[in-house]
């Protein structure tokens, strides 16, 4: 199979992947009466993922031998960060907490927390964007992220829930959240500074051919 081919089935299938795991998420929930739209996509695993899918699905649709577009790039850059962040957090932070279910079905767990990360991340390693990302540019990843807290806690406030342990004040108080949020901010800088660095003609990889 010719390598554009390879990676244009690939990434489909990597967001075909997530989006199913979503779906179940919210067949189940519902299923059961516990479906709170708002609720479920105030999690930044489920926004992380369903924006990866959504690239992975039309990006691999449209590439060509000649690689990727900067348009493209930034998206799929944008998306293998949050992911990454998904992953890393939630190993760190939130794997070994009991009693606290972040999935409604064990599988979708696997896949959003940790197969999707790591598919998306193979997939910048293996297929690094031909175009170079600098690392300036790619701050521009971090909007969603930084935004996410504010967004978080405010809801949280009138709504009375918080998505994920870290990001409840009531515990730590909001000295806490900021450490929690500190610390999660480089983790997102490092790895967007690994990212960029992966990109350009010179990269590993970076020319798809036939």
């Amino acid at each position: 199979m010719p390598r554009t081919a390879l990676v244009k089935t690939y990434r489909t299938a990597i967001g075909l992947l997530g989006f199913s795991a979503l779906v179940t998420e919210i067949a189940t929930l519902h299923e059961r009466g516990k479906l709170e739209l708002g609720n479920f996509f105030s999690y930044f695993t489920v926004g992380s993922n369903l924006f990866a899918a959504v690239v992975l699905i039309a990006g691999g649709l449209a590439l060509t031998p000649r690689g990727e577009s900067m348009t493209f790039a930034m998206l799929r850059g944008a998306a293998t960060l949050y992911l990454a962040i998904t992953g890393i957090v939630f190993s760190l932070l939130l794997a070994g907490l009991e009693g606290v279910e972040f999935t409604a079905v064990p599988w979708d767990n696997i896949v959003l927390h940790y197969l999707m990360p790591l598919l998306i991340v193979i997939d910048w390693l293996v297929f690094p964007p031909v175009v170079r990302v600098s690392f300036a540019r790619g701050l521009i990843w971090l909007v969603y992220p930084l935004a996410y807290v504010p967004y978080s806690l405010i809801r949280g406030h009138f709504e009375h829930w918080y998505p994920y342990p870290f990001l409840d004040p009531g515990p730590r108080g909001y000295t806490g959240v900021l450490q929690s949020s500190i610390g999660i901010a480089v983790v997102a800088i490092v790895l967007v500074y690994v990212l960029t660095l992966l990109t350009g003609p010179g990269s590993l990889r970076s020319r798809f051919g036939d």
